[in-house]
């Protein structure tokens, strides 16, 4: 699948979606500063390929957000979750700046979340893409069983 980009309104780039089949999750980039508007479109464009793919692991990138998303959270945990979840997504590795606004704005995504599903915060991408690899080695068989 080639990767999706999401415009705001001044034509600038401020979301990459890809399903990256050679590590089966779904990869999300955010750029620049997020409105609720954009983290709706944003959000939902990730369920396709979590569908398509029918796949349970998401790699989500905050590292070039700016400024908080607080204003979305309640969206994301109320609506947005419960139907990712629905679909099959079991895990959701999340990079942050450890000090960026970003960072308090997916803390809260966390608490709200209440241990739905497995999400965890991260300040590098080689962390995040460990913790999903484990993930998917504990759920899949040893072959021949």
């Amino acid at each position: 699948m080639a990767a999706t980009e999401l415009l705001n309104g001044f034509g600038k780039v401020y979301l990459t979606v890809e399903y990256d089949a050679a590590n089966g999750w779904v990869y999300n980039e955010w750029l620049g500063y997020q409105t609720h508007v954009g983290i709706v479109a944003g959000a939902d464009a990730w369920l396709l390929p979590l569908r398509e793919h029918r796949c349970a692991y998401l790699l989500n990138d905050n590292r070039q957000v700016v400024g908080p998303w607080d204003h979305a959270v309640d969206w994301i945990v109320t609506n947005w979750a419960p139907r990712a979840i629905a679909q099959g997504l079991t895990h959701f590795a999340n990079v942050v700046g450890a000090e960026s606004m970003a960072a308090g704005s997916a803390r809260l995504m966390a608490l709200g979340l209440h241990g739905q599903l497995q999400m965890h915060l991260f300040d590098n991408s080689e962390a995040a893409r460990a913790w999903l690899r484990a993930a998917q080695a504990a759920a899949t068989p040893p072959r021949g069983k």
